[in-house]
């Protein structure tokens, strides 16, 4: 059941940056700027997903089959998407430019209203693609209730492998071969399949008694007796690690937008740059997961192994650096060695994608490591406080 539900978790991580590949060129035709689409459907996409899951996080032990949730929002993000070209952006867009900007008669007004309907655009989809991940691992949870930190390892693993060969197939395939409507058409289909594949497997792995209200993946007289040990009371801990994981965000996202800056500079600011930059960085969170998978449950003090990998992290970070002005030479090596014929081409990218690689994902590798680190004390922490009171 586990590795169905990863592989269904593959397709709906690619599915999510079909998306997202797919809002920037659509955004960049309205607001007119490719960079500042970049950033509108990065902002929009990230903020919508941390929406998404705030609300679902009030709900969810009030549902009493996550796993059934799950499928209906991936059905619901599949039939926006199917919906999106014909159906929304051409009647939102085609009345903003007949109707709202001419009665604002230009200049900031029109500026204003043009990012505010890209933004709107793009954001429902955003909030119930942020719903997915907590609504799969709960779901998962519950029916596998042993070992979570492995569990959800897993999940963010396959996940974010999804999501980095979804920004390449879409840049490097789709767009040629559908254009920007087939692509959303690719991305609803995956949707819509995972849907049904969520479906079936709830269905036919139906959940037992499980007390609603408790945490996630525990049923009634199911009490960890090996739970790790922390130095923090459970109600200090929880409070550090929200404020952990929101520190880790803004440091992976400064990351991430600092070496696409620098790096553009180094393999030019092409879409396709863009692209293998993106799919490096999402890459390295995956490999990160894969690798704690096996170890999550198994730390005795992972407050402490959290911040060594917070250390490390920084650490690595800025080791890149240097390895980020070698890169120039590398690229200037790989021009003059590589012929101007389509093999050449296809080994030129390939040694641009490695080149990504070996600058973010020593640092992007130990970020992958640390939601599922957060996550499984999370859980023990909740499980702790219960058991006190």
């Amino acid at each position: 059941m586990l590795a169905a539900l990863a592989l269904l978790f593959v397709l709906s991580g690619a599915a999510g940056l079909f998306y997202e590949a797919v809002w920037s060129r659509y955004l960049s035709l309205f607001v007119g700027h490719d960079a500042y689409a970049q950033i509108l459907t990065l902002v929009i996409y990230l903020g919508g997903m941390g929406l998404g899951a705030l609300l679902v996080s009030r709900r969810s032990h009030r549902i009493r089959d996550p796993l059934f949730a799950y499928a209906v929002v991936e059905g619901l993000v599949g039939v926006l998407g199917l919906l999106f070209h014909d159906s929304i952006y051409l009647p939102v867009t085609g009345w903003a430019y007949s109707s709202l900007f001419p009665a604002l008669g230009g200049g900031t007004g029109v500026v204003l209203a043009k990012w505010a309907l890209a933004g709107l655009l793009i954001l429902p989809q955003s909030i119930l693609l942020g719903a997915t991940f907590p609504l799969m691992s709960a779901g998962t949870l519950r029916r596998l209730p042993d070992r979570p930190g492995r569990t959800l390892s897993i999940l963010y693993f396959t996940n974010s492998l999804g999501a980095a060969a979804g920004v390449l197939i879409a840049g490097f395939y789709l767009f040629q071969l559908a254009g920007l409507p087939g692509t959303l058409i690719a991305a609803a289909g995956l949707n819509l399949l995972v849907a049904l594949g969520a479906l079936v497997v709830s269905k036919t792995h139906p959940l037992g008694e499980v007390s609603v209200g408790r945490d996630v993946g525990r049923s009634v007289g199911d009490e960890p007796t090996d739970l790790p040990t922390y130095r923090l009371p459970p109600g200090e801990l929880r409070a550090l690690l929200m404020l952990l994981a929101a520190g880790t965000a803004v440091a992976s996202f400064v990351y991430e937008v600092g070496w696409i800056r620098m790096l553009s500079l180094v393999l030019g600011s092409s879409t396709h740059s863009f692209e293998l930059m993106l799919s490096a960085f999402i890459l390295g969170l995956s490999l990160g997961a894969w690798w704690v998978r096996a170890r999550a449950d198994r730390f005795t003090d992972p407050l402490r192994t959290l911040a060594i990998v917070q250390l490390v992290m920084g650490g690595l970070a800025i080791l890149s650096l240097p390895l980020y002005l070698e890169s120039f030479q590398w690229t200037a090596t790989l021009l003059q060695a590589t012929a101007r014929t389509e093999p050449g081409y296809v080994f030129f990218t390939l040694s641009r994608y490695a080149i990504c690689l070996i600058v973010m994902l020593p640092a992007t590798f130990c970020a992958g490591m640390t939601l599922p680190l957060m996550t499984r004390m999370l859980m023990a922490g909740s499980i702790t406080m219960r058991q006190m009171a």
